[in-house]
């Protein structure tokens, strides 16, 4: 089943065409990555998306329902999480405090939270928690976390209201090869597990061949190619848009 469709959506800033005619699905409990050149219009479809911008044009269906017009918060509500190339955690807070404090948003209790904020939702944000392996340091403050454990509290974060869809802009950003795998490897078994489905951009080619299940590929705004990450490493288009970007993608493809 299709969980999420884009139908010849476009965006343009001025004269500059950011997307242009996009069109894409995304099954449920699917892997897919959206990758491309810095400028290739990745950030703009995200925020489309997540409703932080309006497409000028086409259609977002997310189980059917159009996404385009609709609020972040609207879109959250549905269904649609995300998570952001740096993570911003409450700094001063612990890991379970920082969990607690999305519960009190989803549940609209969020004014109460200095009213014995620390026993709202206990259970349940240990055992979010506990789905990403950071049980054993609840009572660590985040600025005390290493990054990697910093990105999956904010996985755990983006669990609270149980999203069908989860967007990643980068989840792997500025981590450790080791760390990089742990986190991917977390996201597949909560793919697995929950019928997740995960739309991400990723500039680590490493991390795109081993967990996605489909690779969409953008280039000055327009899908170029689409397929499976080992079909896109042999498309000569992708080749051509990486090897001419000079970067460690084309170093990848090879």
């Amino acid at each position: 089943m299709k969980l999420l469709s884009v139908s010849n959506v476009g965006k343009s800033f001025g004269g500059v065409r950011a997307n242009d005619s996009v069109s894409f699905d995304l099954d449920e409990g699917e892997l897919l990555a959206l990758i491309g050149p810095n400028g290739a219009g990745k950030s703009t479809l995200f925020n489309m998306i997540n409703g932080q911008l309006r497409a000028d044009a086409g259609s977002i269906l997310f189980r059917g329902q159009e996404l385009i017009g609709l609020k972040p918060r609207e879109i959250w509500a549905l269904g649609v999480g995300r998570t952001f190339q740096v993570a911003q955690p409450f700094n001063s807070m612990t890991a379970i405090q920082n969990v607690q404090v999305a519960l009190m948003s989803r549940d609209r209790r969020i004014f109460n939270f200095w009213r014995r904020g620390t026993d709202y939702g206990h259970d349940e944000a240990m055992e979010l928690l506990g789905r990403v392996s950071l049980e054993d340091q609840w009572n660590k403050p985040c600025s005390h976390m290493a990054y990697g454990d910093v990105k999956r509290l904010e996985l755990a974060v983006a669990l609270v209201h149980k999203p069908r869809l989860l967007l990643m802009d980068e989840p792997t950003a500025g981590m450790a090869p080791h760390e990089r795998n742990e986190l991917m490897a977390l996201t597949k078994r909560l793919v697995v597990e929950n019928r997740l489905s995960v739309l991400f951009t990723e500039h680590s080619m490493d991390v795109i061949f081993a967990y996605s299940d489909r690779v969409v590929v953008l280039a000055r705004g327009r899908l170029i190619a689409e397929g499976t990450p080992a079909e896109m490493r042999v498309d000569p288009k992708v080749q051509e848009v990486y090897l001419g970007a000079g970067n460690t993608f084309a170093e990848s493809l090879g």
